[in-house]
């Protein structure tokens, strides 16, 4: 069982910057396969970014494209979001998900993906 912790969010002015992280359980976490989704009221759970396939590689969401960045730091179990220029169309509450194994496909899908955090807010005025 993987456990994912969720911190970073926030109220932030639209143009800001907040970094998200999100702290793994697991021995092997190197090997998991890691995202990011979000979800605005009313709407459902979308892919934001992730490490792909080696793992190494990483994809984004068109609309996240220049301004977000995924990392990891595999000796401390952690995955950041690192989120500049941030648009009050960003505001959400954002989860870490997790797999215990590479993803070579369908890393957008949340389905594919076995542990999630219990998420963290962000909300991005005007």
């Amino acid at each position: 069982q993987v456990q994912l912790a969720e911190s970073g969010g926030g109220l932030v002015q639209a143009g800001g910057s907040l970094r998200l992280s999100c702290a793994a359980s697991g021995r092997t976490f190197s090997s998991y396969a890691m995202g990011w989704f979000r979800q605005a009221p009313g709407k459902e759970r979308e892919f934001v970014a992730a490490f792909i396939r080696s793992g190494t590689s990483t994809d984004y969401t068109d609309s996240v494209k220049g301004r977000f960045t995924i990392s990891r730091d595999n000796a401390k179990n952690t995955v950041y979001l690192q989120m500049n220029s941030l648009k009050p169309e960003d505001t959400a509450v954002y989860y870490c998900a997790a797999r215990g194994s590479t993803l070579f496909y369908g890393w957008a899908r949340a389905a594919n993906y076995e542990f999630w955090g219990q998420g963290t807010q962000v909300t991005v005025s005007s």
